[in-house]
């Protein structure tokens, strides 16, 4: 009998590291660092999520969301020095 379960998980974790990628950019370009605590939120929501969701997929989903969202804090932060490097632009209207 063939499994999905590894490969559904696989695909899927890469696909949202792929997702938060670009979404720390904008964050960070039209927001600055002081957006984080919507990344720390949302990582909360998820992980409580996955603490009571019974599907395994679901829930190992969820887990990776809320881990990529704690993760994607740092990122704001490596993204500022990134932008003040000269290695991605600076948004003129931000202070």
């Amino acid at each position: 009998m063939v499994h999905f379960t590894g490969i559904i998980i696989g695909a899927s974790a890469f696909l949202m590291i792929g997702f938060f990628h670009p979404i720390v950019i904008k964050a960070e370009y039209y927001f600055g660092v002081k957006c984080w605590p919507v990344f720390a939120l949302a990582g909360i929501a998820a992980l409580t999520g996955s603490l009571f969701v019974e599907n395994t997929i679901l829930s190992v989903l969820l887990g990776v969301f809320a881990f990529s969202s704690f993760w994607s804090i740092l990122e704001l932060f490596q993204q500022r020095k990134r932008v003040e490097r000269g290695w991605f632009p600076k948004n003129p209207k931000k202070k």
